[in-house]
Protein backbone atom coordinates (compact mmCIF):
# COMPACT_ATOMS: atom_id res chain seq x y z
CA UNK A 1 0.00 0.00 0.00
CA UNK A 2 2.64 2.24 0.84
CA UNK A 3 4.61 1.77 -2.43
CA UNK A 4 1.65 2.61 -4.36
CA UNK A 5 0.86 5.61 -2.44
CA UNK A 6 4.34 6.61 -3.55
CA UNK A 7 4.21 5.65 -7.66
CA UNK A 8 0.60 7.86 -7.30
CA UNK A 9 2.57 10.58 -5.45
CA UNK A 10 4.99 10.62 -8.15
CA UNK A 11 2.39 10.83 -10.71
CA UNK A 12 1.03 13.48 -9.18
CA UNK A 13 3.87 15.82 -9.09
CA UNK A 14 4.02 15.65 -13.07
CA UNK A 15 0.43 15.28 -14.17
CA UNK A 16 -0.63 17.98 -12.01
CA UNK A 17 1.47 21.06 -12.20
CA UNK A 18 0.38 22.90 -9.26
CA UNK A 19 1.00 20.16 -6.68
CA UNK A 20 3.80 20.39 -3.99
CA UNK A 21 6.43 19.21 -5.82
CA UNK A 22 5.70 20.88 -8.87
CA UNK A 23 7.83 23.32 -7.29
CA UNK A 24 10.41 21.86 -8.93
CA UNK A 25 9.18 23.11 -11.97
CA UNK A 26 11.11 26.01 -13.87
CA UNK A 27 9.59 28.82 -16.01
CA UNK A 28 10.97 31.41 -18.24
CA UNK A 29 8.03 33.56 -19.44
CA UNK A 30 7.65 35.00 -16.54
CA UNK A 31 10.29 37.68 -16.33
CA UNK A 32 12.28 36.34 -19.37
CA UNK A 33 14.68 34.22 -16.91
CA UNK A 34 14.61 30.87 -15.58
CA UNK A 35 12.76 30.68 -12.30
CA UNK A 36 11.36 27.85 -9.87
CA UNK A 37 7.80 27.98 -9.99
CA UNK A 38 7.48 28.74 -6.01
CA UNK A 39 9.66 31.94 -6.78
CA UNK A 40 7.16 33.50 -9.44
CA UNK A 41 5.04 35.90 -7.91
CA UNK A 42 2.67 36.38 -11.31
CA UNK A 43 -0.29 33.65 -11.20
CA UNK A 44 1.24 30.71 -13.51
CA UNK A 45 0.18 27.46 -15.02
CA UNK A 46 2.31 24.63 -16.57
CA UNK A 47 0.70 21.92 -18.92
CA UNK A 48 3.59 19.38 -18.61
CA UNK A 49 4.56 17.18 -21.14
CA UNK A 50 2.89 14.13 -18.84
CA UNK A 51 -0.46 15.95 -18.89
CA UNK A 52 0.10 15.77 -22.96
CA UNK A 53 0.78 12.49 -23.04
CA UNK A 54 -1.79 11.27 -20.32
CA UNK A 55 -4.54 12.86 -21.50
CA UNK A 56 -4.13 12.86 -25.12
CA UNK A 57 -5.56 16.02 -25.86
CA UNK A 58 -7.15 16.89 -29.80
CA UNK A 59 -5.62 20.32 -29.74
CA UNK A 60 -3.88 23.15 -28.00
CA UNK A 61 -7.04 25.00 -27.41
CA UNK A 62 -8.39 21.80 -25.91
CA UNK A 63 -5.36 21.48 -23.37
CA UNK A 64 -5.30 25.19 -22.56
CA UNK A 65 -9.21 24.78 -21.57
CA UNK A 66 -8.41 22.47 -18.97
CA UNK A 67 -7.14 25.07 -16.64
CA UNK A 68 -9.73 27.33 -14.46
CA UNK A 69 -9.39 30.97 -15.74
CA UNK A 70 -9.25 29.58 -19.41
CA UNK A 71 -11.98 29.37 -21.74
CA UNK A 72 -12.47 28.91 -25.76
CA UNK A 73 -14.75 29.33 -28.37
CA UNK A 74 -14.63 27.61 -31.98
CA UNK A 75 -16.69 28.04 -35.18
CA UNK A 76 -16.91 24.38 -35.73
CA UNK A 77 -14.45 21.59 -35.25
CA UNK A 78 -10.40 21.01 -36.10
CA UNK A 79 -8.90 23.82 -37.92
CA UNK A 80 -12.15 25.92 -37.69
CA UNK A 81 -11.03 29.88 -36.07
CA UNK A 82 -11.26 29.47 -32.81
CA UNK A 83 -10.31 32.49 -29.74
CA UNK A 84 -8.63 31.35 -26.47
CA UNK A 85 -9.85 33.97 -23.56
CA UNK A 86 -7.48 34.72 -20.16
CA UNK A 87 -9.79 35.52 -17.66
CA UNK A 88 -12.37 36.87 -20.25
CA UNK A 89 -9.84 38.12 -22.41
CA UNK A 90 -9.84 37.20 -26.24
CA UNK A 91 -6.46 36.32 -28.30
CA UNK A 92 -6.24 39.69 -29.55
CA UNK A 93 -4.95 40.50 -26.08
CA UNK A 94 -2.64 37.43 -25.31
CA UNK A 95 1.03 37.05 -26.42
CA UNK A 96 1.37 33.71 -27.68
CA UNK A 97 4.80 32.45 -28.66
CA UNK A 98 6.88 29.02 -29.73
CA UNK A 99 9.66 28.73 -28.06
CA UNK A 100 10.19 32.43 -27.56
CA UNK A 101 8.96 33.17 -31.02
CA UNK A 102 6.30 35.14 -31.90
CA UNK A 103 3.22 33.44 -33.45
CA UNK A 104 -0.08 36.26 -33.08
CA UNK A 105 -0.68 37.18 -36.92
CA UNK A 106 -0.77 40.59 -36.65
CA UNK A 107 -2.46 41.19 -40.51
CA UNK A 108 -5.45 39.44 -38.81
CA UNK A 109 -8.10 40.77 -36.92
CA UNK A 110 -8.11 37.64 -34.57
CA UNK A 111 -4.38 37.68 -32.99
CA UNK A 112 -2.87 34.06 -32.83
CA UNK A 113 -4.22 31.25 -34.88
CA UNK A 114 -4.75 28.66 -31.97
CA UNK A 115 -6.83 26.37 -34.67
CA UNK A 116 -3.42 25.63 -36.47
CA UNK A 117 -1.19 24.75 -33.18
CA UNK A 118 -0.66 20.76 -33.57
CA UNK A 119 -0.03 19.86 -30.13
CA UNK A 120 2.50 17.00 -30.86
CA UNK A 121 6.24 17.65 -30.11
CA UNK A 122 5.39 19.77 -26.97
CA UNK A 123 7.53 19.56 -23.81
CA UNK A 124 5.49 22.19 -22.03
CA UNK A 125 2.93 24.98 -22.11
CA UNK A 126 3.32 27.89 -19.68
CA UNK A 127 0.62 30.29 -18.93
CA UNK A 128 1.20 33.98 -17.08
CA UNK A 129 -2.21 35.02 -16.51
CA UNK A 130 -2.09 39.15 -15.82
CA UNK A 131 -1.02 42.15 -17.35
CA UNK A 132 2.91 41.04 -19.09
CA UNK A 133 3.40 44.05 -20.76
CA UNK A 134 5.99 45.50 -18.16
CA UNK A 135 8.15 42.80 -19.90
CA UNK A 136 7.12 41.46 -23.22
CA UNK A 137 5.36 44.55 -24.39
CA UNK A 138 1.86 45.08 -26.63
CA UNK A 139 -0.65 42.25 -27.08
CA UNK A 140 0.14 40.97 -23.44
CA UNK A 141 -2.71 42.80 -21.23
CA UNK A 142 -4.04 39.54 -20.60
CA UNK A 143 -1.06 37.41 -20.39
CA UNK A 144 1.39 34.98 -22.30
CA UNK A 145 1.34 31.52 -23.77
CA UNK A 146 4.65 30.48 -24.23
CA UNK A 147 4.26 26.77 -25.90
CA UNK A 148 8.26 24.96 -25.63
CA UNK A 149 8.47 22.31 -28.23
CA UNK A 150 10.33 18.77 -27.08
CA UNK A 151 13.47 18.99 -25.37
CA UNK A 152 16.43 16.88 -26.65
CA UNK A 153 18.08 14.00 -23.99
CA UNK A 154 21.31 12.56 -24.44
CA UNK A 155 22.11 9.56 -27.02
CA UNK A 156 19.78 8.54 -30.39
CA UNK A 157 16.12 9.00 -29.61
CA UNK A 158 12.95 8.57 -31.88
CA UNK A 159 9.34 8.31 -30.92
CA UNK A 160 6.46 7.42 -33.22
CA UNK A 161 2.51 8.46 -32.35
CA UNK A 162 -0.34 7.39 -34.59
CA UNK A 163 -3.90 8.25 -34.28
CA UNK A 164 -7.12 7.31 -35.90
CA UNK A 165 -10.74 7.92 -35.25
CA UNK A 166 -14.06 9.41 -36.09
CA UNK A 167 -14.76 11.61 -39.26
CA UNK A 168 -11.47 9.37 -40.57
CA UNK A 169 -9.07 11.45 -38.74
CA UNK A 170 -5.67 10.26 -38.97
CA UNK A 171 -3.05 11.83 -37.23
CA UNK A 172 0.56 10.83 -37.64
CA UNK A 173 3.73 12.13 -35.30
CA UNK A 174 7.48 11.07 -35.84
CA UNK A 175 10.07 12.88 -33.23
CA UNK A 176 14.20 12.05 -33.97
CA UNK A 177 17.10 13.51 -32.39
CA UNK A 178 20.60 13.09 -31.44
CA UNK A 179 22.51 15.21 -28.32
CA UNK A 180 26.00 15.17 -26.73
CA UNK A 181 28.27 17.21 -25.00
CA UNK A 182 29.19 18.96 -27.68
CA UNK A 183 25.83 19.38 -30.17
CA UNK A 184 22.43 18.46 -30.48
CA UNK A 185 20.10 18.13 -33.26
CA UNK A 186 15.92 17.38 -33.82
CA UNK A 187 13.56 16.64 -36.51
CA UNK A 188 10.14 16.41 -36.67
CA UNK A 189 7.06 15.73 -38.65
CA UNK A 190 3.75 16.10 -37.43
CA UNK A 191 0.15 16.00 -39.60
CA UNK A 192 -3.46 15.93 -38.80
CA UNK A 193 -5.73 15.07 -41.67
CA UNK A 194 -9.73 15.06 -40.79
CA UNK A 195 -13.06 14.60 -43.10
CA UNK A 196 -14.44 17.10 -40.31
CA UNK A 197 -17.98 17.69 -39.64
CA UNK A 198 -20.51 20.23 -40.71
CA UNK A 199 -19.20 23.79 -39.36
CA UNK A 200 -22.47 24.82 -40.02
CA UNK A 201 -25.45 24.10 -37.70
CA UNK A 202 -28.55 25.04 -36.93
CA UNK A 203 -30.43 24.34 -34.09
CA UNK A 204 -32.93 21.35 -34.00
CA UNK A 205 -31.35 20.04 -37.17
CA UNK A 206 -28.75 16.74 -37.55
CA UNK A 207 -24.97 18.02 -38.74
CA UNK A 208 -25.46 15.21 -41.00
CA UNK A 209 -27.68 16.88 -43.29
CA UNK A 210 -24.77 19.38 -44.06
CA UNK A 211 -21.74 19.05 -46.03
CA UNK A 212 -18.69 17.62 -44.00
CA UNK A 213 -15.85 20.70 -43.83
CA UNK A 214 -12.56 19.11 -43.79
CA UNK A 215 -8.72 20.21 -42.36
CA UNK A 216 -5.17 19.32 -43.03
CA UNK A 217 -2.34 20.32 -41.36
CA UNK A 218 1.14 19.64 -41.53
CA UNK A 219 4.25 20.30 -39.01
CA UNK A 220 7.72 19.98 -39.97
CA UNK A 221 10.98 21.68 -39.05
CA UNK A 222 14.39 20.96 -37.01
CA UNK A 223 16.67 22.29 -33.69
CA UNK A 224 20.30 22.57 -33.76
CA UNK A 225 22.44 23.60 -31.49
CA UNK A 226 26.52 23.84 -30.63
CA UNK A 227 28.47 24.38 -27.68
CA UNK A 228 31.35 26.23 -28.63
CA UNK A 229 32.63 25.56 -25.10
CA UNK A 230 31.39 25.47 -21.65
CA UNK A 231 30.68 29.26 -22.18
CA UNK A 232 29.44 29.71 -25.12
CA UNK A 233 26.40 28.11 -27.34
CA UNK A 234 24.71 28.87 -30.54
CA UNK A 235 21.02 27.33 -31.47
CA UNK A 236 19.06 27.56 -34.65
CA UNK A 237 15.48 26.57 -34.98
CA UNK A 238 13.21 26.52 -38.09
CA UNK A 239 9.35 25.25 -38.23
CA UNK A 240 6.97 25.40 -41.34
CA UNK A 241 2.93 24.67 -40.97
CA UNK A 242 0.81 24.47 -43.51
CA UNK A 243 -2.52 24.34 -43.56
CA UNK A 244 -6.24 23.69 -45.83
CA UNK A 245 -9.26 24.33 -44.28
CA UNK A 246 -13.11 24.16 -45.63
CA UNK A 247 -15.45 26.39 -43.39
CA UNK A 248 -18.80 27.94 -43.32
CA UNK A 249 -20.37 31.08 -43.02
CA UNK A 250 -22.33 32.17 -39.78
CA UNK A 251 -25.45 31.65 -41.58
CA UNK A 252 -25.43 28.93 -44.17
CA UNK A 253 -23.28 26.01 -45.65
CA UNK A 254 -20.78 26.44 -48.09
CA UNK A 255 -19.78 24.26 -50.58
CA UNK A 256 -16.93 26.44 -51.85
CA UNK A 257 -15.30 28.30 -48.99
CA UNK A 258 -11.57 27.02 -48.47
CA UNK A 259 -8.40 28.71 -47.14
CA UNK A 260 -5.02 28.09 -47.16
CA UNK A 261 -2.45 29.05 -44.79
CA UNK A 262 1.47 28.77 -44.56
CA UNK A 263 3.13 30.09 -41.70
CA UNK A 264 7.38 29.79 -41.08
CA UNK A 265 9.11 30.52 -37.72
CA UNK A 266 12.74 30.81 -37.27
CA UNK A 267 15.04 31.49 -34.34
CA UNK A 268 19.00 32.07 -34.27
CA UNK A 269 20.36 32.74 -30.75
CA UNK A 270 24.00 33.12 -28.80
CA UNK A 271 24.08 32.81 -25.61
CA UNK A 272 27.53 33.68 -23.18
CA UNK A 273 27.35 32.49 -19.65
CA UNK A 274 30.18 33.61 -16.93
CA UNK A 275 30.70 34.40 -13.61
CA UNK A 276 28.77 38.11 -13.58
CA UNK A 277 25.99 37.45 -16.31
CA UNK A 278 23.99 35.60 -18.42
CA UNK A 279 24.02 37.31 -21.73
CA UNK A 280 21.99 36.16 -24.98
CA UNK A 281 21.89 37.34 -28.71
CA UNK A 282 18.94 36.23 -30.87
CA UNK A 283 17.17 36.78 -34.06
CA UNK A 284 13.35 35.75 -34.82
CA UNK A 285 11.40 35.63 -37.99
CA UNK A 286 7.50 34.80 -38.05
CA UNK A 287 6.35 34.45 -41.65
CA UNK A 288 2.31 34.19 -42.05
CA UNK A 289 0.82 33.66 -45.50
CA UNK A 290 -3.56 33.10 -45.59
CA UNK A 291 -5.06 32.73 -48.49
CA UNK A 292 -9.22 32.76 -49.29
CA UNK A 293 -10.06 31.29 -52.93
CA UNK A 294 -12.10 32.03 -54.52
CA UNK A 295 -12.19 35.47 -54.36
CA UNK A 296 -8.19 35.29 -53.85
CA UNK A 297 -7.61 37.35 -50.77
CA UNK A 298 -4.13 36.88 -49.78
CA UNK A 299 -2.77 38.33 -46.81
CA UNK A 300 1.22 38.02 -46.47
CA UNK A 301 3.10 39.33 -43.05
CA UNK A 302 6.10 39.34 -41.45
CA UNK A 303 7.72 40.20 -37.98
CA UNK A 304 11.80 40.50 -37.45
CA UNK A 305 12.94 40.92 -34.07
CA UNK A 306 16.28 41.48 -33.16
CA UNK A 307 17.41 41.83 -29.00
CA UNK A 308 20.08 41.47 -26.00
CA UNK A 309 19.01 40.53 -22.72
CA UNK A 310 21.34 40.02 -20.12
CA UNK A 311 20.82 38.16 -16.39
CA UNK A 312 23.11 38.88 -13.13
CA UNK A 313 22.66 37.62 -10.16
CA UNK A 314 23.58 39.21 -6.89
CA UNK A 315 23.24 39.38 -3.42
CA UNK A 316 24.43 35.57 -2.77
CA UNK A 317 22.07 33.99 -6.12
CA UNK A 318 19.45 35.27 -4.15
CA UNK A 319 18.53 38.21 -6.32
CA UNK A 320 18.40 38.86 -10.33
CA UNK A 321 18.14 42.08 -12.47
CA UNK A 322 17.19 40.67 -15.94
CA UNK A 323 18.02 43.90 -18.28
CA UNK A 324 17.34 44.07 -22.43
CA UNK A 325 16.79 45.57 -25.78
CA UNK A 326 14.12 45.11 -28.62
CA UNK A 327 13.60 45.86 -32.33
CA UNK A 328 10.44 44.82 -34.13
CA UNK A 329 9.59 45.51 -37.35
CA UNK A 330 5.94 44.62 -38.87
CA UNK A 331 5.14 44.18 -42.74
CA UNK A 332 2.21 43.18 -44.62
CA UNK A 333 2.41 42.86 -48.40
CA UNK A 334 -0.01 45.17 -50.80
CA UNK A 335 -1.14 46.75 -47.25
CA UNK A 336 -2.13 50.69 -47.10
CA UNK A 337 -0.02 50.71 -44.39
CA UNK A 338 2.27 48.16 -44.75
CA UNK A 339 4.67 48.17 -41.57
CA UNK A 340 5.22 50.09 -38.69
CA UNK A 341 8.43 49.25 -35.81
CA UNK A 342 8.62 48.58 -32.41
CA UNK A 343 11.51 49.94 -30.06
CA UNK A 344 11.92 48.74 -26.36
CA UNK A 345 14.11 48.62 -22.67
CA UNK A 346 13.05 46.70 -20.38
CA UNK A 347 14.47 45.68 -16.49
CA UNK A 348 13.03 43.27 -14.14
CA UNK A 349 14.63 43.03 -10.79
CA UNK A 350 13.91 40.15 -8.32
CA UNK A 351 14.93 39.88 -4.81
CA UNK A 352 14.33 37.16 -2.43
CA UNK A 353 14.18 38.40 1.36
CA UNK A 354 14.07 34.42 3.36
CA UNK A 355 10.28 33.71 2.48
CA UNK A 356 9.49 36.55 0.49
CA UNK A 357 9.74 36.92 -3.19
CA UNK A 358 9.64 40.60 -4.34
CA UNK A 359 9.92 41.59 -8.27
CA UNK A 360 9.17 44.31 -10.15
CA UNK A 361 8.90 45.52 -14.12
CA UNK A 362 9.32 48.48 -16.27
CA UNK A 363 9.57 48.62 -19.39
CA UNK A 364 9.64 51.54 -22.16
CA UNK A 365 8.05 51.24 -25.74
CA UNK A 366 8.71 53.54 -28.93
CA UNK A 367 6.59 52.92 -31.62
CA UNK A 368 6.39 54.43 -34.74
CA UNK A 369 2.71 54.19 -35.33
CA UNK A 370 1.33 54.98 -31.98
CA UNK A 371 2.47 57.15 -28.70
CA UNK A 372 5.30 55.80 -27.15
CA UNK A 373 4.47 53.69 -24.12
CA UNK A 374 6.02 52.83 -20.25
CA UNK A 375 4.38 49.54 -18.80
CA UNK A 376 5.47 48.16 -15.41
CA UNK A 377 4.36 45.50 -13.15
CA UNK A 378 4.78 44.86 -9.37
CA UNK A 379 4.57 41.46 -7.84
CA UNK A 380 4.82 40.06 -4.04
CA UNK A 381 5.06 36.88 -2.76
CA UNK A 382 5.04 35.43 0.69
CA UNK A 383 5.90 31.44 1.23
CA UNK A 384 4.37 31.10 5.10
CA UNK A 385 5.47 27.57 5.05
CA UNK A 386 5.84 24.71 2.25
CA UNK A 387 1.94 24.31 1.95
CA UNK A 388 0.65 27.82 2.31
CA UNK A 389 1.67 30.88 0.21
CA UNK A 390 0.12 34.40 -0.49
CA UNK A 391 1.02 36.61 -3.71
CA UNK A 392 -0.11 39.70 -5.23
CA UNK A 393 0.70 41.54 -8.57
CA UNK A 394 -0.01 44.69 -10.29
CA UNK A 395 0.80 45.71 -13.52
CA UNK A 396 -0.06 48.10 -16.26
CA UNK A 397 -0.71 46.98 -20.20
CA UNK A 398 -1.05 48.37 -23.50
CA UNK A 399 -2.82 46.51 -27.09
CA UNK A 400 -1.88 48.06 -29.94
CA UNK A 401 -4.54 47.60 -33.13
CA UNK A 402 -3.74 45.16 -35.94
CA UNK A 403 -3.12 45.70 -39.17
CA UNK A 404 -6.26 43.94 -40.08
CA UNK A 405 -8.53 45.75 -37.92
CA UNK A 406 -7.23 49.41 -38.62
CA UNK A 407 -6.80 48.71 -43.05
CA UNK A 408 -8.49 44.88 -43.54
CA UNK A 409 -11.33 43.55 -45.42
CA UNK A 410 -14.13 43.64 -42.65
CA UNK A 411 -14.53 46.57 -40.24
CA UNK A 412 -11.80 48.32 -41.14
CA UNK A 413 -10.93 51.58 -39.35
CA UNK A 414 -7.47 53.35 -39.50
CA UNK A 415 -8.40 56.10 -36.75
CA UNK A 416 -8.21 53.06 -34.03
CA UNK A 417 -5.94 53.73 -31.26
CA UNK A 418 -3.90 51.38 -28.35
CA UNK A 419 -6.00 50.29 -25.65
CA UNK A 420 -4.41 50.46 -21.99
CA UNK A 421 -5.22 47.86 -19.16
CA UNK A 422 -4.49 47.98 -15.45
CA UNK A 423 -4.39 44.85 -14.24
CA UNK A 424 -4.45 43.45 -10.30
CA UNK A 425 -4.49 40.13 -8.08
CA UNK A 426 -4.14 38.27 -5.08
CA UNK A 427 -4.08 34.78 -4.49
CA UNK A 428 -4.19 32.71 -1.09
CA UNK A 429 -2.77 28.75 -1.34
CA UNK A 430 -2.73 26.07 0.90
CA UNK A 431 -1.81 22.97 0.28
CA UNK A 432 -4.11 21.64 -2.73
CA UNK A 433 -5.91 24.85 -2.90
CA UNK A 434 -5.78 28.42 -4.43
CA UNK A 435 -7.95 31.13 -4.46
CA UNK A 436 -7.64 34.00 -6.63
CA UNK A 437 -9.45 37.29 -7.24
CA UNK A 438 -8.41 39.47 -10.29
CA UNK A 439 -9.76 42.88 -11.59
CA UNK A 440 -8.54 44.03 -14.67
CA UNK A 441 -9.86 47.35 -15.84
CA UNK A 442 -9.17 48.84 -19.64
CA UNK A 443 -9.51 51.82 -21.20
CA UNK A 444 -10.45 52.42 -24.66
CA UNK A 445 -11.02 49.06 -25.44
CA UNK A 446 -11.18 48.33 -29.49
CA UNK A 447 -14.24 45.96 -30.05
CA UNK A 448 -16.62 44.99 -32.50
CA UNK A 449 -19.39 47.73 -33.26
CA UNK A 450 -21.64 45.07 -35.60
CA UNK A 451 -20.24 46.81 -38.96
CA UNK A 452 -16.43 47.35 -37.61
CA UNK A 453 -13.80 47.85 -35.38
CA UNK A 454 -14.27 50.76 -32.46
CA UNK A 455 -12.61 52.16 -29.73
CA UNK A 456 -15.26 51.91 -26.93
CA UNK A 457 -14.86 55.20 -24.90
CA UNK A 458 -14.36 54.81 -21.06
CA UNK A 459 -13.66 51.69 -19.25
CA UNK A 460 -14.80 48.04 -19.58
CA UNK A 461 -14.04 45.82 -16.48
CA UNK A 462 -12.89 42.10 -16.39
CA UNK A 463 -13.07 40.87 -12.99
CA UNK A 464 -13.91 37.70 -10.99
CA UNK A 465 -11.89 34.95 -9.46
CA UNK A 466 -10.83 31.49 -9.79
CA UNK A 467 -10.71 28.41 -7.56
CA UNK A 468 -8.75 25.00 -7.90
CA UNK A 469 -8.48 21.96 -5.68
CA UNK A 470 -5.91 19.26 -6.84
CA UNK A 471 -6.06 16.13 -4.14
CA UNK A 472 -4.74 12.48 -3.83
CA UNK A 473 -7.77 10.79 -2.79
CA UNK A 474 -8.68 7.46 -1.91
CA UNK A 475 -8.64 4.57 -4.36
CA UNK A 476 -5.42 5.79 -6.00
CA UNK A 477 -7.22 8.56 -7.73
CA UNK A 478 -6.26 11.69 -8.30
CA UNK A 479 -9.28 14.96 -8.13
CA UNK A 480 -8.76 17.83 -9.89
CA UNK A 481 -11.28 20.78 -9.88
CA UNK A 482 -11.01 24.61 -10.84
CA UNK A 483 -13.92 27.20 -10.71
CA UNK A 484 -14.41 30.84 -12.50
CA UNK A 485 -16.24 33.40 -12.00
CA UNK A 486 -16.59 35.89 -14.39
CA UNK A 487 -18.23 39.39 -15.37
CA UNK A 488 -17.02 41.35 -18.47
CA UNK A 489 -18.53 44.21 -19.05
CA UNK A 490 -17.67 46.60 -21.59
CA UNK A 491 -17.90 50.66 -20.75
CA UNK A 492 -21.83 51.22 -20.25
CA UNK A 493 -21.75 48.01 -18.07
CA UNK A 494 -23.81 45.68 -20.59
CA UNK A 495 -21.93 42.04 -20.86
CA UNK A 496 -19.26 41.25 -23.18
CA UNK A 497 -20.62 38.44 -25.10
CA UNK A 498 -19.10 34.81 -25.54
CA UNK A 499 -18.18 34.71 -21.75
CA UNK A 500 -19.29 32.35 -19.17
CA UNK A 501 -20.48 33.69 -15.99
CA UNK A 502 -19.45 30.43 -14.73
CA UNK A 503 -17.15 27.36 -15.53
CA UNK A 504 -16.64 24.31 -13.65
CA UNK A 505 -13.98 21.82 -14.81
CA UNK A 506 -13.36 18.35 -13.30
CA UNK A 507 -11.08 15.59 -13.63
CA UNK A 508 -10.43 12.05 -11.86
CA UNK A 509 -7.44 10.03 -12.62
CA UNK A 510 -7.15 6.68 -11.40
CA UNK A 511 -4.30 4.50 -11.70
CA UNK A 512 -5.36 1.14 -9.31
CA UNK A 513 -4.52 -1.35 -11.76
CA UNK A 514 -1.03 -2.71 -12.99
CA UNK A 515 0.08 -0.56 -16.53
CA UNK A 516 -3.39 1.01 -16.67
CA UNK A 517 -4.34 4.85 -16.50
CA UNK A 518 -8.82 5.83 -16.63
CA UNK A 519 -9.27 9.31 -17.27
CA UNK A 520 -12.87 11.27 -17.04
CA UNK A 521 -13.02 14.82 -17.57
CA UNK A 522 -15.65 17.22 -17.55
CA UNK A 523 -16.81 20.65 -17.87
CA UNK A 524 -19.95 22.71 -17.01
CA UNK A 525 -20.28 25.81 -19.07
CA UNK A 526 -22.91 28.74 -17.14
CA UNK A 527 -24.66 31.75 -18.93
CA UNK A 528 -22.85 32.95 -21.68
CA UNK A 529 -24.80 34.71 -24.65
CA UNK A 530 -23.77 35.34 -28.05
CA UNK A 531 -23.79 38.58 -30.11
CA UNK A 532 -27.42 37.73 -31.09
CA UNK A 533 -28.49 37.10 -27.45
CA UNK A 534 -28.66 33.43 -28.13
CA UNK A 535 -28.04 31.21 -25.32
CA UNK A 536 -24.52 29.12 -26.14
CA UNK A 537 -24.35 28.04 -22.53
CA UNK A 538 -25.81 26.23 -20.01
CA UNK A 539 -24.19 22.74 -20.61
CA UNK A 540 -22.35 20.40 -19.10
CA UNK A 541 -19.89 17.95 -21.93
CA UNK A 542 -17.90 14.58 -20.15
CA UNK A 543 -14.79 13.16 -21.99
CA UNK A 544 -13.08 10.05 -20.98
CA UNK A 545 -9.15 8.41 -22.01
CA UNK A 546 -7.57 4.75 -20.93
CA UNK A 547 -4.46 4.32 -21.48
CA UNK A 548 -2.05 0.93 -21.90
CA UNK A 549 1.31 0.77 -21.30
CA UNK A 550 2.71 -2.23 -22.91
CA UNK A 551 5.73 -1.91 -21.63
CA UNK A 552 8.55 0.84 -21.25
CA UNK A 553 8.92 1.64 -24.97
CA UNK A 554 5.20 0.99 -26.26
CA UNK A 555 1.73 2.44 -25.08
CA UNK A 556 -1.73 2.51 -26.76
CA UNK A 557 -4.65 5.08 -25.89
CA UNK A 558 -8.55 5.21 -26.48
CA UNK A 559 -10.16 8.83 -26.42
CA UNK A 560 -14.07 9.61 -26.07
CA UNK A 561 -14.93 13.02 -26.86
CA UNK A 562 -18.37 13.67 -26.10
CA UNK A 563 -19.05 10.84 -23.95
CA UNK A 564 -22.98 11.54 -23.73
CA UNK A 565 -23.75 13.01 -27.28
CA UNK A 566 -24.43 16.29 -26.15
CA UNK A 567 -25.58 19.02 -28.30
CA UNK A 568 -24.36 22.19 -28.08
CA UNK A 569 -22.66 25.16 -29.39
CA UNK A 570 -19.90 27.71 -28.15
CA UNK A 571 -20.55 30.35 -31.20
CA UNK A 572 -24.50 30.73 -32.16
CA UNK A 573 -24.43 28.70 -35.77
CA UNK A 574 -21.53 26.75 -35.42
CA UNK A 575 -21.46 22.51 -34.87
CA UNK A 576 -19.06 21.16 -31.87
CA UNK A 577 -18.47 17.39 -32.06
CA UNK A 578 -20.94 14.54 -31.61
CA UNK A 579 -19.51 11.32 -29.89
CA UNK A 580 -16.70 10.69 -31.33
CA UNK A 581 -13.85 7.66 -31.08
CA UNK A 582 -9.54 7.87 -31.12
CA UNK A 583 -7.46 5.14 -30.67
CA UNK A 584 -3.07 6.09 -30.81
CA UNK A 585 -0.55 3.97 -30.45
CA UNK A 586 2.96 5.51 -29.09
CA UNK A 587 6.48 3.82 -29.54
CA UNK A 588 9.74 5.35 -28.62
CA UNK A 589 13.13 3.74 -29.98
Amino acid sequence: MQNKKLTLSLVASCLLATNLLSNELYVTSATKSEQSIKDVTSNVEVITKEDIEERHYSSITEALNTLPGISFTSNGGHGKASSVRIRGFDSKRVLVLIDGVRYNDFTSTSGAPFENILINNVERIEVIKGAQSGIWGADASAGVINIITSKVDNGLKSNINLEYGSFNTKKYALNTSYSNEDFYIKGFYNKLDTDGFSAYATRGIDIDSFEDDGYENENYGFNVGFNIDENNKIKFSHSISKNENEFDNFNSDSLTNNSFGEYKFSNISYENSNNLAKTKIYYNRSDFHREFPPFLSVYDGKIDEIGIKSNLNYLNDTSFIVIGTDFKKFEQKDAVINNYENKGVFLTNSNTFGKTVFTQSLRYDNHDSFDNKTTGKIGVKHNFSDKLHVSSNYGTAFNTPTLGQMYGAFGANPNLKPETTKSFDISIGYSDFEFTYFNNKVKDLIDWNGSGYDNLDGVSKFKGYEISYKKDIIFNTLLSLGYTRLTAEDNEGKDLVRRAKDDLKIALDYYGLKDFHFNVNGEYVGNRKDTDGTQTGKYTVWNSVINYKVNSKLSTYLRIDNVFDKYYQTVNNYATSPRAFYAGIKATF
